[in-house]
């Protein structure tokens, strides 16, 4: 331990802590623009400058807070005259080469440096407004990239490269005419970017974001000609909460449902009830390749941004993947055919919103021929999170103070399995429940299954379904997805056994409770909370197994009669194609 001082007051951090973090000890807070608790720190912007004081002579240095480690006897000043006219003019430097635009900028409101501004009270500016004017890239249906907003301040570098191994954006240029972006000025289109929109959540501005026209979505529920429905991923109910105001981790289920209906839409289904449908695809899939043969390890198929990456960087592995489709598309299949058909509503006549927390979802829906198995798209838009909070506030609707309702039968009631998929570990939790009934034929005794659970980037464990071993492995953030594949790939050139029959990859840290659509603000407790609420939602129901959903049972009754049947595979079963890394279409 090493002991300090900071503006006086006494701490003791462990060697290797900074400054910043000891400060936070204290509740003292330092501003900061650059530096992000998700990522290394490296010092762009300079706000967080501090004086460590010799308490010998009364000299101070200067240093900055974010990468500068505590060392035995510091004196350390984080507020004082000097120190706030140095972080006001670093604040004055980036602004006079921002733009003004607050009021139709996507994160007015929720921007870290508008909210530094306004905590410094800037109101003017002493230095000269210089703006580069630079391309927007819009290559991308959702994802915008605005460089007249960019601060350069890297964290959108250090996410692709470092978190996510993507390496889709990179610094051209030096000093002030440092560029962020794709290598050799291409389009994200042009790039090996896989749309998790991790730089965007991660982005302190308006630089990167992404946009759906909310607007065309009240036309489409005004339209008598329509029939309006909408369903919502696991991890949107541990999440929207925040956009108003309530603490993290709130599980807004059944109020969802009443703004939904207040919205207009017609019927209201839980995206839920299909990842309980594709635990029963998934999980038979799995048994059927362990027993009868067929390429192993087996990956799950449910994140778009890992399909994506797959497709581009794993083209002997594509065999590998589960050909079921994720949550939202099986949704989509199943609200276009057997639901429709059960109302009478042709297909071309639904429009079938998705609520995700994930920027890849609205690509997914179009991602080959598979996703219009009813003959239109089976998933017409998609919103995340925190444009479906836009909606609601723009409907005037006082979210926190809605009653609760429930979805719409017979495609809105979900187990607790299905609920889990949103946190890291929870589509591995959920087969495992129904693996076991599948192999043994008996009901597993304890389903909570915790090797799975945390924020450890690979969980390894070996499932014991009554004397069948299977190697499990879960990953979560997709910069920890090559040393798994390597792990593999070496095995099978040296002919040893592999080391494992299923892997679950989700490509965002944490799994989707922090996708790229989430509300702002990611970190691992912000992590552990939403996901929190996910197992609290999980525990407080009475059917927790995805097979034991009697509305499952109903759909493979009257419809596509057993898991992988033929049906089942037109409607819920998918494709691989190899695709060259930079080239997204």
């Amino acid at each position: 331990m090493i002991d300090l001082t900071i503006n006086g007051k006494p701490v003791s951090v462990e060697e290797g802590t900074t400054i910043l973090q000891a400060a936070e000890k204290l509740n003292i807070k330092i501003p900061s623009l650059c530096y992000n608790k998700d990522l290394p720190a490296w010092a762009s912007c300079g706000i967080c400058v501090i004086k460590n004081v010799d308490p010998r002579t009364g000299r101070a240095r200067m240093a900055r807070a974010c990468c500068t480690a505590c060392t035995p006897g510091m004196n350390i000043v984080t507020n004082d005259l000097e120190l706030t006219k140095a972080r006001r003019t670093v604040l004055e430097l980036i602004l006079a080469n921002h733009p003004d635009d607050c009021l139709k900028c996507n994160r007015s409101g929720q921007c870290e440096l508008q909210k530094l501004a306004a905590d410094f009270g800037l109101r003017k500016n002493s230095f000269t407004k210089i703006i580069r004017e630079q391309p927007t890239d819009a290559s991308y249906e959702a994802i915008v990239f605005d460089r007249k907003k960019c601060i350069s301040c890297g964290r959108c570098v250090e996410t692709c490269q470092i978190m996510q191994n993507v390496w889709a954006l990179e610094y051209t240029g030096r000093g002030d005419k440092t560029v962020i972006g794709p290598v050799a000025g291409v389009d994200l289109a042009h790039s090996p970017c896989i749309r998790c929109g991790q730089c965007a959540a991660h982005c302190p501005t308006g630089a990167i974001t992404y946009h759906t026209p909310v607007e065309s979505v009240f036309n489409k529920v005004a339209d008598p000609e329509i029939t309006a429905v909408a369903s919502i991923a696991p991890s949107v109910r541990a999440a929207l909460g925040e956009e108003f105001g309530m603490p993290v981790g709130s599980l807004t289920t059944g109020k969802i449902y009443t703004a939904l209906r207040m919205l207009g839409f017609k019927y209201v289904f839980d995206t839920n009830f299909a990842a309980d449908l594709t635990i029963m695809e998934e999980g038979t899939e799995l048994v059927t390749r362990l027993t009868k043969g067929g390429a192993l390890p087996m990956f799950t198929s449910c994140c778009p941004g890992w399909v994506d990456y797959a497709e581009k960087n794993y083209h002997d592995l594509l065999p590998n993947l589960s050909t079921a489709k994720s949550p939202q598309q099986m949704q989509g299949a199943v609200t276009k055919t057997y639901w429709a058909e059960q109302v009478g509503i042709k297909p071309e006549k639904i429009f079938h919103l998705s609520i995700m927390p994930c920027t890849a979802k609205a690509y997914e829906a179009r991602r080959n021929d598979d996703m219009k198995s009813s003959g239109a798209p089976d998933v017409d838009m998609v919103l995340t999170t925190r444009e479906f909070a836009t909606l609601i506030r723009q409907a005037g609707i006082d979210f926190v103070n809605l009653e609760d309702s429930q979805a719409d039968n017979p495609i809105g009631p979900y187990t607790g399995a299905g609920t889990i998929f949103g946190a890291t570990g929870g589509v591995m939790e959920a087969a495992v429940r129904t693996a076991y009934k599948l192999v043994t034929g008996k009901e597993l005794g304890d389903v909570n299954y915790t090797p799975v659970r945390g924020l450890e980037g690979v969980k390894k464990a070996v499932v014991d379904l009554n004397g069948t071993k299977v190697k499990i492995a879960v990953i979560h953030q997709m910069g920890n997805v090559d040393a798994v594949v390597q792990e593999i790939r070496k095995a099978a050139a040296e002919g040893k056994e592999r080391p494992y029959d299923f892997i679950e990859v989700m490509a965002c840290k944490g799994g989707c409770v922090t996708g790229g659509g989430q509300p702002y603000g990611h970190c691992d407790e912000l992590r552990e909370k939403r996901a929190a609420a996910l197992y609290k939602d999980d525990e407080t129901h009475e059917i927790r197994c995805s097979h034991q959903n009697p509305l499952i049972t109903q759909i493979y009754d009257k419809y596509f009669g057993k898991p992988n049947s033929e049906k089942a595979h037109h409607l819920l079963h998918t494709h691989y194609t190899p695709r060259d890394l930079y080239t997204n279409n």
